[in-house]
């Protein structure tokens, strides 16, 4: 099915699967937090988690599909812990609403899985009048790790474990508009490309990440942070594309993409594999370590998304 079976030097490759890639590892004194868990990889993600061992707290927009996204994951695994909470990433108000109840919940916190994301969205603003897919793929991940991080700072201190904070981006952030990041356009509907603000977000992703990976470094804080791409899987994520292409995409998904199975491997390979033990600010593809864009190594670029979101957060 999947054409590129060749094995990285992870011993890894596109058509391992998340179970594969985990395969061994015990995460039985870990918490994650996994948003968008309850559809594609973000479930299988959760799921593949919480068979390992770990306690899952799923950030969820529908906390009815969450909840039956956890009876289905502890009705495979008995044993599982998993949490559904309510968590919209185009609201500023949720996030903090999130990140607040998960700090009075007094849980500790090791990794937390950015993965929610919408994809090539007709021009929209968020109720923070922000352009939709900039919104939720980036500013709200970027304000939830903000207002985590102390949570992850303590628990790496007490349970001595580096903790992990996670990227889904996409081989999309290689197709952004030319300049990369259009910060003095972000809203800008007229010459809005519902691709190319796609990829704007997914590259938001990947800077976050290395911009991220390099304070904390230099804090001396035992956590990575690290970016992804997931590979090409048929989901939702689609939802916006059109009849026609869409329809392209299902015909074809079972030759030309990966599966919901493969399509977790690489985040949970980033969160639980000890190969990956001190990595950090690396953007990783089918369980290896890859190569992002120009842009998503641009060090200047990097600093100056931070201080532009960190002005929009506030």
């Amino acid at each position: 099915m999947w054409p590129f079976r060749r094995k990285g030097p992870s011993g890894f490759s596109s058509s391992s699967t998340a179970e594969d890639v985990t395969r061994g590892t015990d995460g039985t004194a870990l918490t994650a937090i996994v948003t968008g868990a309850s559809s594609g990889i973000g479930t299988e993600t959760a799921r593949v988690l919480a068979l390992r061992g770990v306690h899952v707290v799923m950030g969820v927009r529908n906390v009815a599909a969450g909840r039956d996204i956890k009876e289905a994951i502890v009705k495979e695994i008995p044993t599982a812990k998993v949490d559904a909470m309510e968590l919209d990433l185009s609201s500023m108000a949720s996030v903090r609403k999130f990140a607040s109840d998960f700090s009075s919940s007094g849980l500790p916190l090791n990794i937390l899985i950015n993965n929610a994301g919408i994809m090539a969205t007709p021009f929209m603003l968020s109720k923070d009048n922000i352009e939709l897919q900039f919104a939720t793929n980036h500013i709200g991940h970027f304000l939830l790790t903000h207002l985590l991080l102390d949570t992850m700072k303590k628990t790496a201190r007490a349970s001595k474990r580096e903790g992990r904070i996670i990227n889904v981006s996409s081989e999309a952030h290689r197709y952004t508009y030319k300049e990369g990041i259009r910060f003095d356009k972000i809203n800008d509907q007229s010459g809005y490309s519902n691709f190319a603000a796609y990829g704007q977000s997914k590259l938001a992703n990947v800077l976050h990440a290395n911009e991220l990976a390099r304070r904390l470094k230099e804090d001396g804080v035992d956590i990575t942070a690290n970016s992804l791409h997931p590979g090409t899987i048929v989901t939702n994520l689609f939802r916006h594309m059109g009849p026609v292409a869409g329809g392209i995409v299902n015909i074809f998904g079972k030759i030309a993409l990966k599966n919901v199975q493969q399509g977790a491997a690489t985040t949970c390979y980033v969160a639980l594999h000890p190969q990956v033990k001190g990595k950090s600010g690396e953007y990783f593809k089918d369980s290896n370590i890859g190569t992002a864009s120009e842009h998503g190594r641009n060090v200047e670029l990097a600093n100056k998304l931070w201080d532009f979101s960190m002005t929009m957060v506030k």
